[in-house]
């Protein structure tokens, strides 16, 4: 059942623009990180994702989990031991979004390498773009 904010957003959504519902769900400082390393690792505990997103505050990133848990992106498995055993997973529609990361992070890169060279002082292809208006 996904969250009373995604709730919100889907009630008032336009349908000019999905992006809204998709910025809704997966808008967050570590949503996309931990969703690319549950793609590539399938099971990973707390640590393990903070250590592998970049030492997140504890906080933050349970605040993230808990929001993909309730949106339908994660599982979150609590094993009975002492001390307490929990695990995170992809669900269906979490394994869905991974092309999407995918496209998101080779955008990233790209856009990242075009900040470089700009900055480097080589330009960008941006500036040639014919749908640009300043380019005229």
């Amino acid at each position: 059942m996904p969250r009373s904010r995604v709730d919100g957003v889907i009630a008032s959504w336009s349908h000019n623009c999905a992006a809204e519902v998709t910025v809704a769900v997966l808008g967050g400082a570590w949503k996309p990180v931990v969703l690319s390393l549950l793609g590539r690792h399938e099971v990973m505990r707390f640590g393990e994702l903070r250590r592998a997103a970049g030492e997140p505050t504890p906080r933050v990133l349970t605040r993230q989990l808990r929001e993909l848990e309730a949106d339908g992106l994660i599982n979150r498995t609590v094993y009975a031991e002492v001390p307490p055993k929990v695990e995170y997973s992809l669900t269906e529609c979490g394994r869905n979004v991974q092309p999407l990361l995918d496209a998101m992070a080779a955008w990233g890169r790209d856009y990242a390498a075009d900040v470089e060279r700009e900055a480097a002082g080589g330009g960008t292809d941006m500036e040639n773009d014919p749908g640009d208006a300043a380019g005229r």
